[in-house]
């Protein structure tokens, strides 16, 4: 029997979206398996490292993830963007489900990518779905939102850790799954 060679991968992924819609908890979550609800506002952007393993029909993938988390601002966008998306090879467009207008605010925040990037793999995350009673965006919502760039979505909580794991797994999937 043959033993296949495992794919060895570096990636680099950003998260896009307003201020205080969860993208440092969705990180800490994933990376620490931590929440923490303080709220601190990211100053400029923040790099983290994770490898996550694939498994695949050729013997899958080792894929070493930095994961770029960039602040919520507009003003920052502007500034940033060039630097900060540059070479990125997906994206998790993160809104807050208690707040509709972090939905309509990732129009624009996935073009400011594509501009720089290209069409690489995006993800939508519709995350604080543990605070049910405040939601404001619905499963129609997102999914309109999300196959307008014919890409999926997932329902998250950084707090619960509900698709945290799933939404960068999916993600390196899809970037593994490219044709180089």
């Amino acid at each position: 029997m043959m033993k296949m060679d495992r794919q060895k991968m570096k990636v680099k992924i950003c998260l896009v979206g307003e201020g205080a819609v969860g993208k440092t908890c969705l990180i800490r979550r994933f990376i620490q398996d931590q929440f923490d609800d303080r709220y601190i506002s990211t100053l400029g952007a923040k790099v983290s490292k994770k490898e996550i393993k694939l498994d695949g029909p050729n013997g899958g993938s080792d894929i070493d993830m930095t994961i770029w988390d960039i602040m919520g601002e507009k003003g920052f966008r502007e500034l940033l963007k060039e630097a900060y998306f540059h070479g990125a090879q997906g994206v998790l467009a993160v809104c807050d489900v208690t707040r509709k207008q972090t939905l309509e605010d990732l129009g624009e925040w996935v073009a400011a990518v594509v501009k720089v990037t290209g069409n690489v793999p995006i993800q939508f995350l519709a995350n604080k779905a543990d605070l049910k009673d405040e939601m404001d965006v619905t499963e129609a919502d997102i999914r309109r939102t999300a196959e307008a760039h014919h890409a999926p979505y997932l329902f998250t909580s950084a707090k619960t850790g509900q698709n945290v794991e799933d939404a960068f797994a999916k993600l390196a999937k899809m970037i593994a799954s490219r044709p180089s």
